[in-house]
């Protein structure tokens, strides 16, 4: 059995109580690591959370930046969106994570690294896939998996032991958020059927509440890289998390859906993620007058596939690599603005243009600058529909 262990501590029910139990129950000393990808609060707090726990050592790291430019912004220049839905809150966390597991385990000398996952759930399998392709020699540990405690059980541990935690038995949810989103889990929302409670939404307004005045908003993009909302230039991280706010505020961004987990399972799930439907929805509508025909029905066909990559937990894959590669061959004209409207539980591109835009007026308009050749759609129509005559003339009439 491992001697060290780094710990992946978000300062959750869970993993503070698995600091306790991997000292007392495997011997091990543990180091907590603490992520920043974005998700607020009092950090110092959840390090003291973390050595008040037992750990011998704690640590934050602050992984906005990086978490932005290395995972979310591949992932957005692919519009990835789960099965037609979910912009990966969770998935996409949890390779940087991953990375910065191996990272301390050097650091600090430990054999092995830890998570806080079940064994039905999907992050397990991405922080062990993650570290074992970064890192083969490391033990990585589950002590959820063995230990046979329900939550209610979890939350009498940590009372028995004086282990702070926020979870009680009034308020089960399982929450991860970061720039990305909010994933919110458990609870009353284990039957499909019933309404998430009102009091679980924190990034997202009630449409109700929403301001009744419509309000448009700029992105821009520079060869796929968002840089900046009406006019002013940020960076990744703080722009996401600007847009998250307007967005947020007009009710817009909360999913209710039920997804297939990589376990074999189905799941009800509840998102919210205004800024990253937002800027996924303004990156597709730009590529819309920036990309070849076949180019974008290619893009578009495999894009479903590198969702489902990485929200299976390969992101450290040659086919996800391989898929980036491509995804980057196709940004190179992608730059220009998008303007989004926004009106009460409403996010939709109203205009885009674009510096090298395939969008040609001439050839578009009814007007008196028509330049298509009008002349050249006989021949056009009669070749396409060649064989589909010769069907008809031969064989008989396609009547249905």
């Amino acid at each position: 059995m491992a001697k060290r262990v780094v710990l992946a501590y978000s300062g959750g029910l869970d993993t503070s109580v698995a600091v306790k139990w991997i000292a007392d129950e495997w011997g091990a000393e543990v180091v907590c690591l603490a992520a920043d990808v974005g998700q607020g609060g009092d950090f110092e707090a959840v390090r003291a959370r973390a050595l008040a726990a037992g750990a011998v050592e704690a640590k934050v790291v602050d992984l906005r930046a990086e978490f932005a430019t290395d995972y979310v912004l591949p992932a957005m220049r692919a519009n990835a969106l789960y099965e037609g839905k979910y912009p990966l809150v969770s998935a996409l966390s949890r390779p940087v994570i991953a990375k910065h597991l191996v990272i301390a385990a050097r650091e600090f000398g430990a054999d092995a690294v830890a998570h806080g996952c079940t064994g039905k759930g999907n992050d397990q399998v991405r922080f062990e896939v993650g570290v074992r392709a970064l890192a083969p020699d490391l033990e990585v540990l589950a002590p959820v998996r063995v230990w046979g405690m329900t939550r209610d059980d979890c939350i009498a541990y940590a009372a028995q032991h004086d282990i702070p935690i926020q979870q009680s038995k009034a308020k089960p949810y399982s929450i991860d958020d970061n720039l990305v989103g909010r994933a919110i889990e458990c609870g009353e929302m284990e039957d499909p059927w019933a309404r998430p409670p009102g009091d679980i939404w924190e990034l997202t307004a009630d449409v109700a509440d929403a301001p009744a005045q419509p309000r448009d908003v700029v992105v821009a993009f520079e060869a796929g890289v968002p840089v900046s909302i009406d006019g002013r230039a940020l960076p990744l991280h703080e722009l996401l998390a600007e847009l998250t706010t307007v967005v947020g505020s007009y009710g817009f961004g909360r999913l209710d859906m039920v997804e297939n987990r990589r376990v074999g399972i189905k799941s009800r799930e509840t998102y919210e993620a205004p800024g990253s439907l937002a800027l996924i929805a303004a990156h597709q509508d730009l590529e819309s007058i920036t990309l070849e025909r076949d180019v974008m029905r290619e893009k578009a066909r495999l894009e479903p596939r590198y969702s489902e990559l990485v929200y299976d937990g390969l992101w450290f894959s040659p086919l996800r690599r391989a898929l980036d590669a491509f995804v980057d061959s196709t940004q190179e004209h992608v730059t220009g603005e998008v303007r989004l409207t926004l009106e009460p539980g409403r996010c939709a591109p109203s205009g885009r243009r674009a510096v090298k835009g395939l969008y040609d007026y001439e050839l578009a308009t009814y007007d008196a600058a028509d330049a298509f050749r009008h002349e050249d759609a006989a021949g056009f129509v009669r070749l396409w529909g060649l064989s589909t005559e010769t069907v008809a003339r031969r064989q008989g009439g396609l009547d249905g």
